[in-house]
């Protein structure tokens, strides 16, 4: 049975690559060994500082452009107290509008998503473009000249699309996205997700810090202890550690192989087999080793993606195989694969800092042939519409109350509760974090870099 690793840090994938190769083992960058004080999590004041420094100063995924293809489509993305419209233009570019009429600050629209040719509200019948403009002011002959002279229109914050996201800022001076990211050119987009369509959306509330959260899906290292299930299946030692600049991050974690915690390494198990089978392979018919399915079923998918008419020859095997969960500052994780991706959210609650919502998305990509089914490992509901025709309604889940996301995220939901607990507690002094958890320290010294005022 193995053991810890002392030089887990150093595990590569590929150590054959450079670290300019999209999968190469990118440069050591030193956070220190500083022990952040734990206040981080509970205190309403530091929550607050988040939002006036932070929150209100990053790119922030609004949504994705799937949901909004035509013009006057939008959707609404709410963070804190702010709500913010995004909607599709005339020609085809995407803005976003705070929602609130110049006129009195009432709400101009209600609905999550809609379809729009003006946006009007419904206090006065005031009307604006798409972009923005004022169209109508009703009875504006009684209003004096100099009150309404600026032509008052929505109020607008900056929004820039990538990879088929849609990202806002409400800085205005904010360094343009391409500079904050800090993913490397072309890492998104070779996943195609402008091709994929939302087929789940489920915001649920938790009973945690946003940053509980988001620590917890930032490393591998407690699979063994709360998801021991994965271990037929994943390699949480094992999993390859990257960080990039402005606090951007990723983990490769390998997928179709045993957890070196376990003894056997060579006899295909249950669950090795079940793998094969959801990816639409016949068991009964693979002869190789433990070791080798991850190969087989890279094939597989190389094979079947040609006969759906997709490309998967930019992809290296690990990509096929793998989760290249991938980590945009200062609150995402995308678990990314060809087949489709998880858009993972953690927002704050607008005053708890003891709660936040967990908004994740599947996204999936459809293809023309109706037997091509997504993997069981997506854990997307039997009898899910995969062709991206009709777009669901999202799912809204009480603190307390099971999401139905599956056994991983039931169990992290307990296990968060019982971590804000802690973490709250004046016996906790600080986390310690180890190399399998340096995205988070990461992460975290970004936060701190606005916090106190380095950005």
């Amino acid at each position: 049975m193995m053991s810890d690793r002392n030089e887990v840090e150093d595990w590569v994938i590929n150590p054959d690559l450079s670290h300019n190769d999209m999968e190469g083992k990118q440069p050591h960058v030193d956070n220190g060994t500083e022990t952040l004080d734990s206040y981080r999590y509970s205190s309403k004041d530091f929550m607050d500082l988040e939002w006036e420094r932070m929150w209100t100063r990053v790119w922030l995924i609004a949504g994705v452009e799937s949901d909004i293809p035509e013009a006057g489509d939008y959707l609404l993305y709410k963070i804190r107290n702010e709500e913010i419209i995004v909607v599709r233009q005339d020609d085809h570019s995407v803005k976003a509008f705070y929602n609130v009429c110049a006129h009195r600050g009432n709400r101009l629209v209600f609905n999550e998503r809609g379809t729009v040719a003006q946006f009007t509200c419904a206090f006065h019948s005031w009307q604006y473009g798409l972009n923005g403009c004022l169209n109508k002011i009703t009875d504006e002959n009684t209003f004096k000249p100099d009150v309404i002279k600026h032509r008052p229109g929505m109020s607008s914050l900056r929004c820039e699309t990538k990879a088929g996201l849609i990202f806002i800022n409400m800085d205005d001076d904010a360094p343009p996205l391409a500079e904050r990211i800090g993913l490397p050119e072309g890492y998104l987009e070779q996943y195609h997700m402008e091709k994929m369509h939302v087929v789940r959306h489920v915001v649920a509330e938790w009973r945690s810090n946003w940053k509980n959260g988001v620590d917890a899906f930032y490393e591998t290292y407690h699979l063994h202890a709360i998801h021991p299930q994965t271990q037929g299946v994943m390699a949480d030692i094992g999993t390859q550690y990257d960080v990039y600049p402005h606090g951007a991050q990723r983990m490769i974690v390998p997928i179709g192989c045993k957890s070196p915690r376990l003894e056997d390494q060579e006899t295909v198990s249950e669950d090795l087999n079940y793998m094969m089978t959801s990816e639409g392979m016949d068991a009964s018919k693979f002869s190789g080793s433990a070791n080798e399915v991850r190969l087989a079923i890279a094939k597989h998918k190389r094979q079947r993606a040609k006969k759906l008419g997709f490309d998967y020859d930019h992809f290296t095997d690990t990509q096929l195989m793998d989760s290249w969960a991938t980590g945009i500052f200062p609150n995402v994780q995308i678990g990314m694969h060809p087949e489709g991706c998880f858009l993972m959210r953690f927002l704050p609650h607008p005053t708890d800092p003891n709660r936040f919502f967990y908004n994740t998305m599947i996204l999936f990509r459809p293809a023309e042939d109706p037997k091509y089914r997504a993997p069981d490992w997506m854990g997307i509901p039997e009898g899910t519409d995969l062709s991206g025709k009709n777009r669901p309604d999202t799912e809204y889940v009480p603190a307390g109350e099971p999401a139905n996301l599956g056994d991983v995220i039931d169990q992290d939901v307990q296990l968060l509760e019982d971590v804000q607990a802690g973490t709250s507690s004046r016996g906790f002094k600080g986390a310690l974090w180890g190399e399998q958890e340096q995205r988070i320290r990461h992460y975290q010294r970004e936060v701190d870099r606005y916090i106190h005022g380095e950005k």
